[in-house]
């Protein structure tokens, strides 16, 4: 589903990627791993399109996604759960969920309001809150839904429970479950890696813009020396 072959990506004059590859198969849930600063968030933004890659190729259902505008990528079927989830504080809860939602792709069952709260109970009674009064569970919730509500082929969620109550984040992986189990496609950094062991197909560690490991749930839970190494534990 998708592939990234050499990709390359700079701010300016530093690069900050140098010749990410790896791949995720339909229905498959991938991780991306690694300490602060090593190239997460800019994969992701590279394969959103929001940060323009330098080199290399993107390939989404095999279309290359490099040179593509954000917009026009989202809308092959890329949902972004960004990194600190980006909701509009201005807008309700009611209003966040139905203000990007679409059905590009014609999904004969589409993500709808209904369904959201059906994974999300706690999110339809604060249906007329305001974006900015919700609290950071909520949020992310909310940030999650409204992803779903665009209909993609593959979501992608940045720092999925980072900063949240562990009640809540078991709530998220709970979610993010029943998704998978729906043959949704997921790419997903975060940093509980004991939950995302338990979720995930594959896994790519980044080291300074590198993939210098990758491997299923049970290779990595038997590669103490990687985790040190790459991961801190």
């Amino acid at each position: 589903m998708l592939e990234l072959k050499g990709l390359t990506t700079h701010y300016g004059t530093s690069q900050a990627l140098f010749g990410v590859d790896m791949t995720l198969e339909a229905g498959q849930v991938a991780t991306l791993l690694g300490r602060n600063g090593m190239g997460k968030t800019t994969t992701i933004n590279s394969i959103m399109g929001i940060v323009p890659a330098s080199g290399g190729s993107i390939r989404f259902e095999g279309q290359e996604l490099v040179g593509r505008a954000s917009f026009r990528t989202a809308n092959l079927g890329l949902g972004l759960v960004p990194e600190g989830r980006q909701i509009f504080p201005n807008l309700s809860l009611m209003e966040n969920l139905i203000a990007t939602a679409s059905n590009h792709l014609g999904l004969a069952d589409p993500w709808t309001v209904d369904r959201v709260f059906a994974l999300f109970p706690e999110l339809e009674t604060r249906v007329g809150s305001m974006g900015n009064l919700l609290s950071g569970g909520e949020q992310q919730m909310l940030a999650i839904g409204r992803a779903l509500m665009t209909n993609p082929k593959l979501l992608i969620l940045d720092e999925a429970t980072e900063g949240l109550a562990p009640l809540v984040r078991q709530k998220i992986w709970s979610a993010l479950t029943e998704i998978r189990d729906q043959g949704m496609s997921i790419l997903v950094v975060d940093k509980n890696l004991h939950d995302l062991m338990r979720i995930a197909d594959r896994h790519f560690i980044l080291q300074r813009g590198r993939v210098v490991w990758n491997g299923r749930s049970v290779e990595l839970d038997a590669d103490q020396e990687a985790r040190q190494k790459y991961l801190g534990f």
